[in-house]
């Protein structure tokens, strides 16, 4: 294994990887460790040397936890995701000040525009998860390859989608207001069968 495939390893990555193998589906879960490695090689790309791995590994697998079956689904995605991870992360003895920019990183790895003016940690997480689905894929040019070889993407896409679907219309006024990506999925699949994220991305290499 090449040191750009490799994962932490320690009790707190072990728990990580074990909760989101355990409590998400195999193609979410590869694609929360996939935006890891794309996180730290676009990191890599572009000299940022002050980022707390630790954090990073935190943020990106968990990011989904909130499509997972621990998530009660009363509220978004995003937010119960943050929310599980603040948990795990506290109950291993992380510290309030990182617990929260994981919380953040978490919180806002689908909106665009906010994220990235939130420090380094929530830039890192949602662009890690935007290469996963092509965005800056240059970065990963080259190394693209063994990640997937290692980690497949199993129709990542439609099995994203379908989980923030299921999760959406469990609590639709809170999990899934309008214009939120739960409720704009949700919307869309209801009145085409197919959502604009699902077409844009059929054509696609890494879909």
């Amino acid at each position: 294994m090449t040191d750009f495939l490799a994962l932490p390893a320690g009790p707190l990555a072990d728990t990580i990887l074990a909760t989101v193998r355990k409590t998400e589906s195999p193609a979410v879960a590869n694609h929360s460790v996939r935006s890891f490695l794309f996180a730290r090689l676009l990191a890599e790309h572009e000299g940022c040397v002050a980022y707390d791995a630790e954090l990073l590994f935190a943020a990106t697998v968990l990011h989904d936890l909130g499509l997972g079956t621990l998530a009660p689904g009363r509220t978004r995605f995003e937010v119960e995701g943050a929310d599980l991870a603040a948990e795990l992360l506290t109950e291993h003895g992380v510290d309030a000040p990182r617990v929260d920019l994981v919380w953040e990183a978490i919180a806002l790895h689908t909106s665009p525009g906010i994220a990235e003016r939130r420090g380094l940690l929530a830039y890192l997480t949602r662009e890690g998860v935007g290469i996963d689905f092509g965005r800056k894929a240059h970065v990963v040019t080259g190394r693209h390859e063994r990640i997937h070889e290692e980690h497949p993407r199993l129709s990542m896409v439609p099995s994203l989608v379908d989980a923030i679907v299921e999760h959406a219309a469990r609590a639709e006024e809170a999990a899934a207001p309008r214009y939120s990506i739960a409720g704009e999925l949700l919307r869309e699949r209801r009145e085409a069968g197919v959502t604009g994220l699902e077409r844009a991305t059929a054509g696609t290499p890494w879909a």
